[in-house]
């Protein structure tokens, strides 16, 4: 059956719209240096929720000291997690004086920042030392519910485990964060000693972390799905990395499991572009229509195309 026009305009204005949406979150997220998927990942739950935090940024050594679900007391993970913190900063130090070459009056300034730095942070886990106790009381109750069949069979129970999961996540995010803050305000004393040549030689001593790096490559994704999608390029190939890419979104939120958030939007554009993909019309409006047309006429000048005469 011909496909009419209205079809075919119909599909090219759905394929530019959808591929519009992918370009613009694309390039938003590279415009942000702030932005990053480490929300989405610790929002994630259903039995792909480990992959997705596995990578998540933390400041110290949360998840094995005042993370961790153990019997240690609250005051002897937070000295291990201080330790933690410390010891990044340190190496950070040492990452940063190989690469800049410090002299000795700049080495003895750099550790008397570190130690009022290591101060302050102690001091700071100090005024929070009760509400520490609660977390680590409250991360304990939290796997026993975990645990426990309930969670996994009523959905009352699996809500609850849920919500509590989310709130002790953002309170330890809360924590690392003030520490992260500390951690900055000392780079930013290292580097006022520094000239812009070694302070640029001296970020340079800490590489890209993977979340970073995975972040960087699904921003380039969005943008080049986007633009290739807008343009009719290859669009039956760009439609399904699409899907790929919203698949990926619904997997961390499974609506069987209870506390995911609504993916409502990712399934009608999983469904949009499934329909751009198996249509044979979603890209005659687009650079397809010329590809075809151009490798229509290649083969049928070559001859592999063109029938062949019967000889008697």
């Amino acid at each position: 059956m011909r496909a009419t026009f209205f079809a075919i305009a119909a599909l090219a204005f759905l394929r530019i719209v959808v591929g519009m949406h992918f370009f613009l979150e694309g390039t938003s997220h590279l415009r942000d240096p702030e932005w990053s998927s480490a929300g989405f990942r610790r929002a994630a739950v259903g039995p792909l929720a480990y992959m997705y935090r596995r990578d998540l940024p933390q400041t110290g050594d949360w998840s094995a000291t005042l993370g961790a679900v153990d019997v240690r007391p609250v005051a002897e993970s937070a000295d291990a997690w201080q330790e933690s913190v410390v010891s990044s900063w340190r190496k950070l130090l040492d990452a940063r004086g190989k690469r800049v070459g410090l002299d000795e009056g700049q080495k003895a300034a750099a550790e008397e920042q570190l130690a009022a730095a290591a101060q302050e942070l102690n001091n700071y886990l100090a005024g929070i030392a009760d509400d520490l106790a609660d977390y680590r009381l409250q991360i304990q109750r939290l796997a026993t519910m975990e645990q426990s069949p309930a969670a996994a069979q009523i959905p009352f129970a699996r809500d609850r485990v849920s919500k509590k999961r989310r709130e002790l996540s953002a309170q330890s995010v809360g924590w690392m964060n003030a520490a992260a803050a500390i951690g900055h305000k000392l780079v930013s004393q290292w580097d006022d000693s520094l000239p812009p040549a070694g302070r640029l030689q001296a970020d340079r001593a800490v590489g890209p972390t993977a979340i970073w790096q995975a972040d960087r490559f699904v921003s380039w994704s969005l943008v080049t799905i986007g633009a290739c999608l807008v343009l009719g390029f290859f669009t039956k190939f760009n439609a399904l990395g699409g899907v790929c890419f919203l698949a990926s979104i619904v997997a961390a939120q499974p609506f069987w499991v209870g506390g995911a958030q609504d993916t409502y939007n990712q399934w009608v554009e999983i469904a949009a572009l499934l329909a751009l993909a198996a249509l044979p019309v979603s890209g005659w409006s687009g650079l397809d229509y010329f590809l075809q047309s151009f490798s229509k006429k290649c083969f049928t000048k070559s001859g592999c195309c063109s029938p062949k005469q019967s000889t008697r």
